[in-house]
């Protein structure tokens, strides 16, 4: 029982801090109040959007006790009946219109995002609510005699626009901060904004440029009208850069400044730049949210290759593990066949001592070779033992290609050491491939692979290149006939197209290119 009476005492104070911090904040916007510019709506409607509704009614109270003194002082001025309707918080009108985009997910999808077009339209109605109840009350005014009435005409035209301006202005912003609190929280947010090339950016534009605008406005009276018709130019900037939040943080420092320089009260070339503002804000947020959308899309279907493409590595890796355990099998069946033989020989020995055994160990030799061949072919022996330098430099290629005549030398640049070992493998696979290739016409003595490798946006990436070329004094003596066919061996015979699927599956590419006296063939690569 104490607990829950605790817990009631917890809540009441809750709202009471609700009644007297929305109070206050209602207290200084009408302070700061400027005809036909209703920053206090914003205020409420962007609350409204977030407060849970059980403080709702701690507004309606905080907005009746601001509200209170004007009534009493107007009463005598403007009769009982609209000093009563003055006590009506605005809260009474705009809370049900946004209790019913709130409750049917009209502004909040299911992950929390906001739904611009639907806030637009929120606002709209909103605007028109408390303009409605505006004529309701004016309509009551009691004149004194002599006293011209109001155009209620007029009257409407700018309470519209002052509603649907003073939402515009604070609630986006509101939202934004929330949307951006949401995805980051305040710590990482802070940091994320301090840190942000840019946010640094469009400080760098929209700064001067309203700071610009503002000036030449006071400065030169004559164009002053022009320089509030501009400043919808960084609503247009931000929107495109940083989404609709950018539009919404954007409109709301132009709405300011184009209001500073307003001149005079319900200046009309302040209200005509207001309305083609207003039509900037909220076009500039629809399609800050469509790019944002775009973005979002964008980044999922990068997301989705990056994914797909971490599957085909590991799946190469797969691939490898299986072909190392066939080359370690065929080791094995090496050895079995080496001692099958040596048991062979032997016992021919012992039944016929004269026998000549030379032809018998020719062919285990061969037999050996050829096992080994395959064997290294699948899995290099050498790249087991001592790395992707040592595959490369002295591997299979290179002896096939030393063998023919061919001349071949490798050259590395870069911490090729720190790359992944999938990736190892797959430049030395790519490598046979591209070497076969560049060999394939008959017209290559000389075969130089570079492999440079780097750093870029905290990921490795590495460039490889078979140049091969001729030397009319080499090229006559290569044995093609041997080498061609022991080449094409150690590849899957697809050429250039395997290359460019290797390359692709590390997020990379290849080409072939023509160069004076031969052919190039490089690729790029980069490690995850």
């Amino acid at each position: 029982m104490a607990e829950s009476r605790l817990g009631v005492r917890r809540d009441w104070w809750k709202h009471l801090v609700v009644v007297a911090a929305y109070g206050a904040a209602i207290w200084l916007f009408q302070h700061l109040f400027i005809p036909h510019f209703l920053l206090a709506c914003g205020l409420r409607v962007g609350i409204l959007m977030l407060m849970p509704y059980r403080y709702w009614p701690a507004m309606a109270v905080a907005e009746v006790l601001t509200q209170a003194p004007i009534a009493i002082e107007c009463a005598t001025s403007f009769g009982v009946i609209w000093s009563a309707l003055e006590l009506i918080p605005g809260i009474l009108l705009s809370g049900p219109i946004v209790y019913v985009f709130r409750q049917r997910k009209y502004l909040f999808n299911h992950l929390g995002e906001l739904n611009v077009g639907m806030l637009l339209a929120c606002t709209l109605i909103v605007s028109i609510a408390l303009t409605v109840l505006n004529q309701i009350q004016f309509a009551t005014v009691v004149y004194s005699p002599g006293v011209q009435p109001m155009h209620y005409d007029h009257l409407t035209a700018q309470w519209v626009l002052g509603y649907l301006l003073g939402i515009l202005t604070v609630a986006p912003s509101v939202l934004a901060i929330r949307e951006a609190v949401r995805q980051y929280g305040w710590r990482t947010l802070v940091v994320r904004v301090s840190e942000s090339r840019s946010t640094l950016e469009s400080a760098c534009f929209t700064g001067p440029i309203l700071a610009v605008l503002v000036w030449v406005g006071l400065a030169q009276p004559h164009l002053r009208n022009l320089a509030q018709v501009l400043m919808f130019m960084p609503v247009v900037w931000l929107a495109l850069r940083h989404g609709w939040q950018g539009a919404a943080l954007g409109g709301t420092v132009a709405s300011l400044a184009l209001v500073w320089l307003m001149p005079e009260k319900y200046d009309h070339a302040t209200i005509q730049a207001e309305v083609i503002l207003a039509f900037a804000i909220s076009t500039m947020l629809l399609v800050g949210a469509r790019v944002e959308a775009l973005d979002r899309k964008a980044e999922r279907e990068r997301q989705e290759v990056r994914t797909a493409l971490a599957i085909a590595q590991r799946n190469v890796h797969l691939g490898e593990l299986q072909l190392r355990m066939a080359a370690q099998a065929l080791e094995q069946a090496r050895e079995t066949v080496r001692g099958g033989f040596t048991m062979m020989l032997g016992r021919l020995r012992h039944l016929q001592p004269a026998i000549d055994d030379g032809g018998y160990q020719r062919v285990a030799l061969a037999a050996q070779d050829q096992l080994f061949g395959i064997s290294d072919s699948l899995h290099p022996v050498v790249w087991r033992e001592r790395g992707l330098a040592a595959a490369l430099r002295e591997g299979t290629v290179a002896r096939l290609l030393d063998h023919a005549g061919v001349r071949y030398w490798c050259e590395f640049k870069g911490p090729v050491s720190s790359l992944s070992s999938t990736v190892h493998l797959a430049i030395y696979r790519t490598m046979c491939e591209a070497v076969a290739e560049g060999c394939r016409k008959r017209d290559v003595s000389d075969v130089c692979v570079r492999v440079r490798c780097g750093d870029a946006d905290g990921r490795r990436w590495v460039v490889v290149s078979i140049v091969c070329r001729s030397n009319l004094v080499r090229l006559p003596h290569v044995r093609w006939d041997d080498l061609l066919p022991r080449l094409v061996r150690t590849t899957t015979g697809m050429g250039i197209k395997a290359i460019r699927d290797r390359a692709a599956a590390f997020e990379g590419y290849a080409r072939i290119r023509e160069i004076p006296g031969g052919r190039q063939i490089s690729w790029l690569m980069w490690d995850l």
